[in-house]
């Protein structure tokens, strides 16, 4: 299995990174998590085909996750998509999209796709396969608009992929990634614990009890890339590629 990190950075473009959004692609999969407002761009520089993708999962409604979606389905319309497509993500996934894609794109939203397009609900601790692909979405915590949030472990070709998303410290990152064979984790801050986000030093607390086989941290603020020399931890950077 392999991940591209096409975006790994804050909502503020911090380090001159590029909005959330991680290329998964194995021998029978080939999906994307999340899509930031900068994705089609990041996926077109890193020559990713967007038709071989069949399937986007969502954590969050936050533009730096989820505002990529409209830039992308338009893509697949003008590119002449015939491959099905399905985006899963938190309760009320269609209706959120379709409204950011009226307000973007006046009357996008109605447009009739030359491909199948479905969308798929997830609820907390609720598996569900897509595929080869199974995921399991975990509630986090990230404030009050946006949501709901969902971290998601990840179970594709004997693998185990877990991501935080965003969330400050909460119990269920233990269930979420406990021995997965790659752990994406928000490290927002060095140190100072903020609301609704995760410190590194909060994370390294709670290493030993994760259990994690292999840690990659993300979406990091000036806070903690200014620190990157002093930090023992895998730090994605856009385009990185890992197998696992």
């Amino acid at each position: 299995m392999q991940l591209r990190f096409v975006g790994c950075g804050d909502a503020f473009g911090s380090g001159g990174r590029l909005n959330t959004c991680f290329h998964v692609s194995g021998r029978e999969t080939n999906f994307l998590i999340d899509c930031g407002a900068s994705a089609l761009p990041a996926l077109k520089r890193l020559e990713i085909d967007r038709n071989d993708i069949d399937l986007i999962l969502i954590t969050h409604f936050h533009g730096d996750h989820f505002a990529g979606l409209p830039f992308f389905l338009l893509d697949a319309q003008f590119s002449r998509r015939t491959r099905p497509l399905t985006i899963a993500g938190p309760r009320a996934i269609e209706t959120r999209l379709r409204a950011v894609m009226e307000a973007l794109f006046e009357h996008s939203s109605k447009t009739k796709q030359r491909f199948e397009l479905s969308f798929v609900e997830l609820a907390p601790e609720q598996r569900r396969s897509f595929g080869a692909v199974t995921v399991t979405p975990y509630p986090v915590v990230h404030g009050e608009s946006g949501g709901p949030f969902l971290a998601y472990r990840v179970e594709a070709e004997g693998r185990t992929l877990a991501y935080s998303a965003d969330t400050e410290w909460t119990e269920t990152l233990i269930p979420l990634a406990h021995g997965a064979d790659l752990f994406i984790a928000e490290a927002y801050m060095y140190e100072k614990v903020v609301k609704n986000h995760l410190s590194l030093k909060t994370l390294e607390q709670h290493l030993p009890e994760i259990g994690t086989k292999r840690l990659v941290l993300t979406h990091m603020s000036e806070d903690v890339l200014s620190r990157l020399d002093d930090i023992a931890h895998l730090a994605a950077e856009d385009g990185m590629v890992l197998v696992f």
